[in-house]
């Protein structure tokens, strides 16, 4: 089996394709996937570069990819939920990487029907933040017409995700981004898109709700709450990260506004639903390039110089 690994931290050039793996054995409730096409998630990228080794205390060498679809090969003996020859879609077991892979074996619970109304490749960038976005706007919280949602970070892979579902809500939608990407947003159902690098965020009016993508300057964000609000902090800041993970631990303990921060876990039911949203076009995915799994130190390279929209996928 070939997949992505990197054995020490540094720079996209750590990133490898290694050939001659053994697949992990499929257990009694567990699926074996071939896989189709997998996403880069920008999270990755402090990952990668050993800014979090402190806190996830990760073993090298490593894999890299979270999202993947592809066709189940086996099932294990208990399996109900998938059946060989099944076109699914899902994330790796949560805490772990992997997908930029020929094949992935993960518990029968981490995938779900992928949607055919899209390709392979457009459907792998959405399991993971197609999720992360439903999870925060329909669980965490219950996003109402009407409602002013903020997402910073538009154009990134939750972004276009919470944007798209935010105006299916049927919130007033602003979206914080690159120049580049506000006609887009426009189009997608943002009611104000404004130029990240023009727009102070002490400008901006109060919101209900906040999705914040870029993980800087949070206490000013937060402080575009109205009372009761709710900031999810989905991620931190890549110089400080510690640093940006005690604030959003500390600042539980102001009552006035909510931190929904979480890290994304999906039932298969959420997944089941994000499929049924594809299918029935309120959710489109947005893919910013498909490249060889051979090109994954160039993909990450792409997400580091930022300005991608949408997520970049990889296939075997």
């Amino acid at each position: 089996m070939r997949a992505v690994r990197y054995d020490r931290y540094g720079g996209p050039e750590v990133l490898a394709v290694v050939d001659g793996l053994t697949p992990p054995p499929v257990g009694a409730t567990d699926v074996r996937v071939e896989v189709a096409a997998a996403a880069v998630g920008g999270g990755e990228i402090p990952i990668r570069a050993g800014r979090l080794r402190r806190v996830l205390r990760q073993r090298l060498p490593a894999g890299t990819g979270v999202d993947f679809v592809g066709t189940v090969a086996q099932t294990g003996t208990a399996v109900t939920r998938a059946s060989t020859g099944d076109l699914v879609w899902g994330v790796m077991p949560h805490g772990t990487f992997g997908s930029a892979a020929e094949s992935v074996v993960v518990p029968q619970e981490r995938v779900a029907m992928a949607p055919r109304s899209v390709t392979a490749t457009e459907a792998a960038a959405l399991p993971a933040s197609g999720t992360t976005a439903l999870h925060a706007l329909t669980r965490r919280v219950r996003l109402r017409p009407g409602q002013r949602l903020l997402v910073r970070g538009a154009a990134g892979g939750v972004g276009v995700v919470a944007v798209q579902l935010g105006a299916a809500l049927g919130a007033h939608v602003t979206a914080l981004a690159g120049a580049a990407h506000l006609p887009w947003l426009r189009g997608s159902g943002a009611a104000e898109a404004l130029d990240h690098r023009q727009t102070r965020v002490e400008d901006l009016g109060r919101f209900d709700v906040i999705v914040d993508l870029v993980g800087t300057h949070l206490a000013q964000v937060r402080g575009r709450l109205v009372r009761g609000g709710t900031l999810f902090p989905l991620a931190l800041d890549p110089s400080r990260p510690i640093r940006a993970a005690l604030w959003v631990a500390a600042g539980s303990l102001d009552r006035r506004t909510r931190l929904g921060a979480f890290s994304n876990d999906p039932s298969p039911e959420e997944l089941e639903e994000l499929a049924a949203l594809v299918e029935e076009r309120t959710i489109t995915p947005v893919v910013s390039a498909v490249l060889a799994m051979e090109d994954i130190a160039e993909a990450h390279r792409r997400l580091e110089r930022g300005g991608v929209r949408g997520k970049i996928v990889v296939t075997p």
